[in-house]
């Protein structure tokens, strides 16, 4: 456990010691500089799971921040926080909003798929058919955003690739 918490110290201190070199040097805006440092400033607080302080600051980022690149960014980690604390509406809401202005993010189609896949596991535990049917629906919308991610990142999500293998799910034109 030591050894981990000095590498994750070591990295959030080089990302930290990177970025304020990048927000000195590269050429923008002081509106998106201060839109940036929210956002790192949201990286930070995440990665110590202090939520709603990485919530504050991305939506913070999010008002001051124009281009969509970096706005899929944030929209992404807010996603992934509405995710970890099992908000997973407001997870997808902001998935989607991030692929939307950023369809290249492999990583939102993959956790939009596992949400879909948590949510069809719940349905099949259920025994009326009509959860049966629902439990379907919800594997093969879990199908559909996992090839996403497999198309955009073909080494990644091995287990992913398995499960749609062995479900009957996968295609080869991935």
């Amino acid at each position: 456990i030591r050894r981990s918490s000095f590498v994750g110290n070591f990295i959030d201190k080089t990302f930290t010691v990177i970025a304020d070199i990048l927000l000195k040097i590269l050429p923008a805006s002081k509106k998106e500089k201060e839109a940036f440092s929210y956002y790192r400033s949201g990286m930070t607080a995440q990665g110590k799971g202090r939520y709603s302080e990485a919530l504050e600051n991305y939506y913070e980022a999010l008002r001051l921040e124009e281009d969509p690149y970096d706005r899929s960014y944030t929209l992404y980690n807010i996603g992934l926080i509405y995710g970890n604390t099992g908000r997973f509406t407001q997870a997808l809401e902001y998935y989607h909003q991030a692929l939307n202005l950023n369809p290249n993010l492999p990583q939102a189609f993959y956790n939009v798929g596992v949400i879909y896949h948590m949510q069809a596991t719940r349905a099949e535990a259920f025994t009326e058919d009509q959860y049966f049917d629902l439990a379907e629906k919800l594997f093969d919308k879990a199908a559909e955003y996992w090839r996403q991610a497999l198309k955009l990142a073909p080494d990644n999500y091995a287990g992913v690739r398995n499960w749609l293998k062995i479900t009957g799910r996968f295609n080869d034109s991935i």
